[in-house]
């Protein structure tokens, strides 16, 4: 149930945006086990020339750039996890962008399931709702 907010540079793109949304909901199913049918993405387009790197734009830098911002329950994903998708994050937007920036990121948000949920219910109540069904 991860929502993933991801910033792109360039102009909207209804093509790329299906594209970038296909591929990171397989990534994070792939690498932190995230079921893809509850997995939302967000994605918001700037203009290179409002992005700096190194105190210049990316248009001066002739690059593109991501940020890539997810939201998951705490202790859910091993450390190993959560290096192999990063890696997997930024290979697959530099397919994707072409050119990508070394000054791109992506941030796993590691949340408390009391704090996180959709549907009105958090991700503890789905939890132990989910336990007292299989007692």
């Amino acid at each position: 149930m991860p929502i993933i907010n991801v910033s792109v540079t360039g102009k909207p793109d209804a093509a790329l945006s299906a594209t970038i949304a296909r591929e990171v909901t397989g990534l994070t199913a792939t690498h932190l086990r995230k079921d893809p049918t509850i997995t939302a993405v967000a994605i918001t387009y700037l203009d290179p020339q409002h992005w700096f790197a190194g105190g210049k734009s990316l248009a001066e830098h002739s690059a593109n750039t991501f940020w890539l911002d997810i939201k998951v329950v705490d202790g859910t994903n091993t450390k190993l996890e959560l290096e192999a998708y990063l890696r997997a994050i930024f290979a697959a937007f530099g397919q994707i962008l072409g050119n990508v920036h070394e000054e791109s990121y992506a941030l796993v948000h590691e949340v408390p399931a009391a704090a996180y949920g959709f549907g009105g219910k958090s991700q503890e109540f789905r939890f132990i709702s989910g336990r007292l069904k299989a007692v």
